[in-house]
């Protein structure tokens, strides 16, 4: 595998398993993954919250089932931030997809299992594009695993995300009319999805910046000013660990573009 992106602000968020495990809940809000009791797995987390994305893959995969959540969400977010060649990013994608699907055959209760399987195929879907990922049946199974992660946990915060942009993209790219007939996509569905996310996880600065990017995608010029404030408010907050560090500069570069 080529060489990872160092995360650009290293240093500066320094976990170990025992101030993860206290922090455990803040840290987690959006996600709810379950605590670990393993001091391994902890240790692998520790490593994902500063920023250590390579560390915390490779570890989560050495510990097999009980580190691949870990595992599947540092491969994740390193591609969706991180990683700069394209074509490493649609492979770390794939990857992730198919060892979440083997997960899910061998832990079936494991709700995160599916929602790293549907953010992989949602992430890949927008590296090819959404309309090819379509024609391709892949916008479907990303609508039932998060569907069934809400079913599961009705109050899972990036589950409602990933759904709300799931509904937002299909209408973008197909239309309203199609989107509802083909694929369920409603941009009423989508948008009380964020509302929900922000309602769950008010602190998110994704959730702001993809309910952001939803309603300029779904309401276009005529929610530019809240759209705005919303970016705003994601730049501002606070960020915990690495993730939400890379979540508020995302922020502050729509703000700049």
């Amino acid at each position: 595998m080529s060489k990872w992106t160092n995360f650009p602000f290293v240093g500066e968020y320094n976990f170990d398993a025992e101030s993860v495990k206290k922090k455990w809940t803040r840290l987690h809000a959006g996600d709810l993954e379950p605590l670990p009791k393993d001091p391994k797995v902890l240790q692998a987390w520790a490593h994902f919250h500063n920023g250590e994305f390579y560390k915390s893959m490779t570890m989560g995969l050495d510990m097999g089932l009980a580190g691949l959540n870990v595992a599947n969400k540092a491969a994740c977010i390193y591609a969706t931030y991180l990683e700069k060649q394209e074509a490493t990013r649609l492979a770390l994608f794939a990857e992730v997809a198919g060892r979440a699907e083997a997960q899910i055959n061998e832990q079936p209760e494991n709700v995160n299992a599916y929602y790293w399987r549907a953010y992989a195929l949602g992430r890949y879907s927008q590296g090819i594009s959404v309309a090819k990922a379509l024609a391709q049946g892949l916008g479907t199974k990303v609508k039932t695993d998060l569907e069934h992660v809400i079913l599961q946990q009705p109050t899972h915060p990036d589950a409602h995300i990933a759904l709300g942009t799931f509904h937002a993209e299909v209408i973008d790219k197909v239309g309203e009319l199609i989107g509802a007939m083909a694929y369920g996509a409603h941009k009423h569905t989508g948008l009380t999805l964020f509302q929900q996310a922000l309602k769950f996880n008010m602190d998110s600065a994704i959730g702001m910046v993809e309910y952001a990017h939803a309603m300029l995608m779904l309401e276009g010029e005529t929610v530019v000013s809240e759209a705005t404030r919303l970016y705003q408010l994601a730049a501002r907050a606070q960020p915990i660990d690495a993730m939400e560090r890379l979540d508020v500069e995302l922020a502050k570069t729509e703000l700049e573009d």
